[in-house]
């Protein structure tokens, strides 16, 4: 299970550490791909293949948009011997990833954020939301 948050520098190549407990769980390779709330979601492989079939198996009038999305622009990336992954310049950009980004665990996958961006997000999470959201898994 992917958890915790992380802080690290993306360098002017494009390239960042991948926290290693997230490597643990991610394994050799593993896929980027655009996220919601301009964030990137990374996958492990197999992960990857159950989104893969989920939106593969919804019909096309439903699905085209999200195969569109996640798809288009997803790349596959194998961290190197300093744990290090380049990321993709329209991936970067889709995040605004310019130099402190935020790794963070979000179960079955991590996501990659613009720091300021992951602070502003949280700055505007209410606890109503959050006891909203756990009335609905009756917690």
């Amino acid at each position: 299970m992917l958890i915790g948050e992380y802080q690290h520098n993306i360098d002017a190549k494009g390239r960042v550490i991948v926290p290693s407990k997230f490597r643990e769980d991610l394994g050799e390779h593993f896929y980027i791909a655009k996220g919601l709330d301009h964030c990137l979601f990374v996958f492990s492989p197999k992960e990857w293949e159950r989104l893969q079939e989920k939106v593969c198996a919804m019909p096309i009038s439903k699905a085209r948009g999200l195969q569109r999305f996640f798809f288009s622009g997803a790349a596959e990336v194998m961290p190197d011997k300093q744990g290090r992954i380049l990321i993709p310049q329209p991936l970067r950009d889709h995040a605004s990833l310019t130099r402190d980004v935020t790794f963070i665990g979000a179960a079955s996958r991590a996501e990659i954020w613009n720091t300021d961006a992951w602070n502003a997000f949280n700055n505007n999470l209410t606890d109503e939301s959050i006891a909203e959201a756990m009335d609905e898994l009756d917690l």
